[in-house]
C-alpha cells in the first residue's frame, strides 16, 4: 500500500450522497493510476469510469477536474481526458523540488526531540529490514513501496501539514514516470547503504549531516533513473578525463 491514500471498496460510493462522490471517485481513479492499472498516455473513458463505479457522470468529471489540478491527467480538447506523460525537463524539475524538500525534512528528523527521535529511528529501521528483505528476495516493486514508507515516515516527523501535501504532489508525479522501471534494480544495494546512513545521522541527532544525506540521496535515486532509460553513450561522444 502506498503511504499517501487508503482504497475505497467501489460498492461504497452507492450509498453515499452525491457531494462526497467526487472525492471518492476521484480516490478510486487515483488508486488505478498510482498502481500502474491506468498507465501514462492512456484515456479515461468517463462512461466506464461511472458504469464501473455506478455513479452519474458528473461526479467522474468533477474527479478528473481534480486529478487534472493535481497534475496527473490532462485533459485534451475533443480527445477526452489522459493520464499524464512527464517530459524529461519535469521529471528533473520534480526531483530537484524533491531534493530540497526531502533534505529539509531530515534536518527537522535530525532535531527532534530525543525520545521522538529515537522512537523515529526504531521505525525507520524495521523499514530498512523490510527493504534488505525485499532486495534479498529482487522484490524490486516491494523494495520501492517500502522506500516510499521510509521517506514518508522522515517527512510527517516534521510536523508540516503543507510540506506534507507538497511532497505528496511531487512524489506522486514522479512515480508516473516510475511505474514504468519497476521491473529494474535501479541501484538499491546504493540505495539501501545510504538509508542506513541516514538513519545513523537521525540517531546521532546531526541535522547538518543529516539534511545532505537525503539531497545526495534524492540525487542519486535521480541520477540512477536517468542511467536506466538513457541510452549509453557512444564511444566518440565521451568527455575526455578532466
Amino acid at each position: 500500500m502506498l503511504p499517501w491514500f487508503t482504497e475505497s471498496p467501489a460498492d461504497r460510493l452507492v450509498d453515499v450522497r452525491d457531494t462526497s462522490l467526487a472525492k471518492l471517485v476521484r480516490d478510486d481513479m487515483l488508486a488505478l493510476i498510482l498502481k500502474g492499472e491506468l498507465v501514462s498516455g492512456q484515456r479515461i473513458n468517463e462512461p466506464d469510469v461511472a458504469s464501473r463505479l455506478q455513479v452519474s457522470r458528473v461526479p467522474v468529471r468533477e474527479a478528473l477536474r481534480a486529478l487534472e489540478s493535481s497534475g496527473l491527467v490532462v485533459s485534451r480538447k475533443h480527445s477526452g481526458v489522459f493520464v499524464r506523460q512527464l517530459q524529461d525537463a519535469e521529471i528533473r524539475d520534480l526531483y530537484q523540488m524533491r531534493g530540497l524538500l526531502d533534505g529539509f525534512a531530515g534536518r527537522c528528523a535530525a532535531s527532534l526531540p530525543d525520545r521522538e527521535r529515537q522512537a523515529l529511528v526504531a521505525l525507520l529501521g524495521q523499514s530498512v529490514e523490510a527493504m534488505l528483505k525485499a532486495a534479498g528476495r529482487h522484490d524490486v516493486q516491494g523494495y520501492y513501496g517500502e522506500n516510499l514508507h521510509f521517506h514518508w515516515a522522515i517527512v510527517a516527523s516534521a510536523g508540516n501539514g503543507q510540506l506534507l501535501e507538497t511532497y505528496r504532489s511531487i512524489v506522486q508525479k514522479l512515480h508516473l514516470s516510475r511505474l514504468k522501471n519497476l521491473s529494474q534494480d535501479l541501484g538499491m544495494q546504493a540505495s539501501m547503504d545510504e538509508h542506513v546512513e541516514i538513519v545513523r545521522a537521525i540517531h546521532d541527532g546531526d541535522p547538518v549531516r543529516c539534511e545532505a544525506l537525503m539531497a545526495h540521496h534524492v540525487g542519486g535515486a535521480y541520477a540512477r533513473l536517468l542511467e536506466a532509460v538513457l541510452p549509453p553513450p557512444q564511444e566518440a561522444a565521451r568527455p575526455l578525463p578532466a
